[in-house]
């Protein structure tokens, strides 16, 4: 158990790390995400930098937990932005499919986290 617990930490950590990190270098990414009536670059750069702290925070024994319930709660502000991104003509993450894709996904993420939370 301890075993898998940790892989998902790494797993999780540099996934949330990179993401962070792609908000800075690639913002043209991301802003098709962001509905038209938010700042769209200062919510890149606010999720983008809670995003890399999270997944810093993945890879420290004092704020395993925390990172865990920070990444939880984020994931469950941005499940809204991908079910809209599913209503668009043309979704920012691609086709119709993997936009469909990402909301299963998406709560399987909200689970792997729970599971290291309760497992850390």
């Amino acid at each position: 158990m301890n075993t898998l617990v940790l892989i998902l930490q790494i797993i999780y950590g540099g996934f949330f790390c990179f993401a962070g990190i792609m908000h800075f270098i690639k913002t043209d990414l991301f802003k098709h995400f962001i509905p038209n009536f938010f700042n769209k670059k200062l919510v890149n750069y606010v999720v983008g930098f809670i995003e890399l702290a999270l997944g810093l925070g993945m890879f420290f024994s004092k704020t395993i937990k925390d990172a865990s319930v920070g990444i939880f709660i984020l994931l469950m502000l941005l499940l809204p932005i991908h079910i809209w991104d599913v209503t668009k003509k043309k979704p920012a993450i691609g086709s119709k499919k993997i936009a469909i894709i990402r909301i299963p996904f998406q709560f399987l993420l909200m689970y792997g986290v729970y599971f290291i939370f309760k497992n850390a």
